[in-house]
């Protein structure tokens, strides 16, 4: 891959990054849920790290033309056991606000891990193949959590209004 589209690939990452830290700030706000809004928050948290892994590559790249080796050695922890509790469902409105947002979460997630697997995928440089499946691996923990938590939600909603099968 040519320089450009490198840089391209990273201003476009960091972008989707800073927009999803913003959502993910914005969307904790109004939640009266603690435990969502602490997800929310620490998933903003985890975004913004991510914009400083990406304004580094982009500093790196554009500075010496190559990527550089990169500090990747946390992994993202799929915590959903320890959020999907029976008590944080109950208090989370299928129909409101928090089920709104967690719908618009996975599109961002799911945007999130197809353009960094295509950038990892795209990769001739070893290192900027290592860095963005990194990302794409961490921003599947934030899908799955997401997922489990809007499919627990929307199976609330069905036993709720008895839509199950007889």
């Amino acid at each position: 891959m040519d320089q450009n589209k490198a840089m391209e690939i990273l201003k476009g990452a960091i972008l989707a990054e800073i927009k999803g830290r913003a959502f993910y700030e914005h969307s904790a706000s109004p939640t009266a849920n603690e435990a969502l809004r602490g997800v929310f928050s620490t998933m903003a948290a985890e975004e913004n790290g991510h914009v400083e892994i990406l304004s580094k590559q982009l500093r790196s790249l554009a500075r010496s033309g190559q990527f550089e080796a990169a500090q990747l050695t946390a992994k993202a922890q799929d915590c959903s056991d320890q959020i999907l509790t029976p008590q944080i469902l109950a208090q989370i409105a299928t129909a409101g606000f928090e089920s709104a947002a967690i719908t618009a979460a996975l599109a961002l997630e799911e945007k999130a891990v197809a353009y960094y697997g295509q950038g990892a995928r795209e990769a001739q440089d070893p290192l900027e193949r290592e860095i963005y499946t990194w990302l794409a691996d961490w921003e599947k923990t934030h899908l799955t959590l997401l997922t489990a938590l809007d499919r627990q939600l929307q199976e609330r909603v069905w036993y709720d209004n008895q839509f199950w099968p007889m």
